[in-house]
């Protein structure tokens, strides 16, 4: 899936927050999409659980309609936590010098995807990994 492709599924360009969260259900399915377009390949292994590392440098309680989203997304594919796919939740808890090392537990748990969720979050994600694809779910320039 190419980057404006996937762009379009993730940034919102109307600010309206009823969007985004439109938005991060597509990111649900981007994702999904993106990590078992793999899968396919691997068919005689049906029972490969994938992963996917979710970092944020807030609270995962401070903006549950977008976990929320992103979960009803997968659900909408067939795929539900804990039964057929993980999801590794980091986050930083306002303490953003703890993101590089969450963005590097998550690598080291070889997840198939990272989706962060700012651009701090991408870049910390960045210098942890250069094999596993990072998806950003907010826009601007994570500096790299």
């Amino acid at each position: 899936m190419n980057k404006t492709l996937l762009n379009r599924f993730l940034i919102s360009r109307t600010g309206n927050p009823k969007s985004k969260i439109e938005n991060l259900k597509w990111l649900g399915l981007s994702v999904l999409a993106f990590v078992l377009a793999g899968a396919e390949v691997e068919a005689q292994q049906p029972t490969k659980v994938s992963r996917i590392g979710y970092l944020t440098g807030s609270s995962l309680s401070a903006n549950p309609a977008w976990r929320e989203a992103l979960q009803e997304g997968l659900r909408e594919l067939g795929y539900v936590e804990g039964k057929n796919i993980v999801i590794e939740w980091r986050a930083a808890d306002g303490k953003l010098d703890r993101r590089p090392a969450l963005a590097a537990e998550l690598a080291r748990l070889k997840v198939d995807i990272i989706v962060a969720v700012g651009p701090g979050d991408t870049l910390a994600a960045k210098k942890a990994t250069a094999t596993i694809p990072i998806v950003t779910i907010l826009g601007g320039d994570p500096g790299y």
